[in-house]
């Protein structure tokens, strides 16, 4: 590991501070250099002291966090100010790793920051909200939340072990990025793919893998979306076949999988070849039954599982979702190639399947193009095929290889 690296060790220290030394300790003992972080809000800008830098050292960029009225407001002022000197450090090539540690204050104060550097830095914090709804905390990042079993307070025979056994996954991870794997040479293009697209999705990776592509598949669950769309920005991806738009009908219907208001932005800003189709829209994602909405009662369900029930988009719905797509698409200044699957979306929009509805498809395309002009590399494509066929991969395919042509 290059000298000037090091693993920044963060936590609370007006609460946590043994447990802070003690995570270090182990750190160094697999040979790793290890500066402690004091990013308390409680104890002034020089908390209790004993670590490498105080609270005073790190909120340079926001208002004094030991200042705010509340708590939450200032974990949150020391949450940006964290975010942004780590950030610096990172930008300096001083970041090998990041260790956090807390409950839910410390858990938000650090997985802000830490979320914000790029996913080759290995980052880990030990929670005691691991186990719970953890979506707001690892959002679509590589951080990995190991459960605190007990709280840190104080170091004891289980927390010892824990933050011991963390520590040692976080050398591991610092450890093998000494070794980067070598890279392929090949283009790297995404795809986005549901368990109802995944013939297609398939089919398509085969085919683009044998014109000597290397093909990144993200499941649309929102936050797959969004880790798509985070790695377009840092322009390590060279094209996208966007099969799988599903998280756009959560985003317009109130589902739970959104990728929210600005997913397909940053691809079509970037200008890189972009491949669209329909996937999925046929439906709006919730969780167990018990937990969709009143509002939707009288609509058609499907339980996917125990805990993913669909439910069908409506003829209007469909409608306000090909509009949407159609705002995004006809204001962009880059390529793009849309192919609308006749035959049906999805595994459940097919002949004789329950999401089985010619008309709502009908007003999703009539949405659509009643955004669209006429411009140049601008182009719809219109196939008889259901999006699972395999000569509707060959289409995606061919639409993309001639936008790259």
């Amino acid at each position: 590991m290059a000298s000037a690296k090091k693993v920044f060790v963060v936590g609370t220290a007006d609460t946590k501070k043994d447990e802070l030394l003690f995570a270090a300790d182990q750190l160094k003992a697999w040979g790793l250099p290890v500066v402690t972080v004091d990013a308390s809000v409680n104890a002034g800008p020089g908390g209790p002291g004993g670590l490498d830098l105080r609270p005073a050292d790190i909120a340079t960029t926001q208002p004094c966090p030991w200042e705010q009225p509340d708590r939450g407001q200032a974990v949150a002022a020391m949450a940006r100010a964290l975010r942004d000197w780590l950030l610096a450090r990172h930008q300096a090539g001083e970041v090998a790793g990041l260790f956090g540690m807390g409950g839910s204050g410390g858990t938000i104060l650090c997985s802000t920051a830490f979320t914000a550097l790029p996913l080759t830095i290995p980052k880990l914090i030990v929670s005691t909200m691991a186990s719970g709804e953890t979506r707001g905390y690892v959002g679509e990042s590589d951080l990995v939340l190991v459960p605190a079993l007990v709280d840190l307070a104080g170091v004891n025979r289980i927390s010892a072990t824990v933050l011991a056994r963390a520590a040692g996954a976080l050398a591991g991870m610092v450890r093998a990025g000494e070794k980067p794997l070598p890279p392929s040479g090949k283009p790297l293009v995404a795809a986005t793919m549901f368990g109802v697209t995944t013939p297609c999705v398939t089919k398509v990776r085969s085919l683009m893998e044998a014109l000597g592509n290397e093909v990144l598949v993200f499941h649309a669950t929102g936050a797959g979306g969004r880790a798509m769309e985070k790695l377009v920005a840092a322009d390590l991806v060279q094209g996208v076949l966007d099969v799988t738009t599903t998280e756009v009908a959560d985003e317009c219907v109130g589902g739970v999988l959104t990728a929210g208001p600005d997913r397909m932005d940053v691809i079509l800003a970037k200008r890189i070849p972009y491949v669209l189709s329909l996937g999925a829209l046929d439906m709006v994602n919730f969780g167990a039954r018990d937990t969709v909405p009143a509002r939707f009662e009288g609509r058609q369900f499907h339980i996917h599982n125990a805990q993913v029930t669909l439910m069908r988009t409506t003829v209007e719905e469909n409608r306000q979702i090909g509009a949407w797509i159609g705002r995004k698409l006809e204001q962009a200044s880059g390529r793009w190639t849309l192919v609308i699957p006749q035959g049906g979306v999805s595994a459940l929009d097919a002949a004789g399947k329950p999401f089985h509805s010619p008309e709502a498809l009908q007003a999703l395309v009539a949405g659509l193009k009643s955004q669209l002009t006429a411009k140049p590399g601008h182009t719809v494509v219109e196939s008889p095929l259901h999006i699972n066929d395999p000569a509707f991969a060959e289409t995606l395919v061919a639409a993309y290889q001639k936008l790259i042509g």
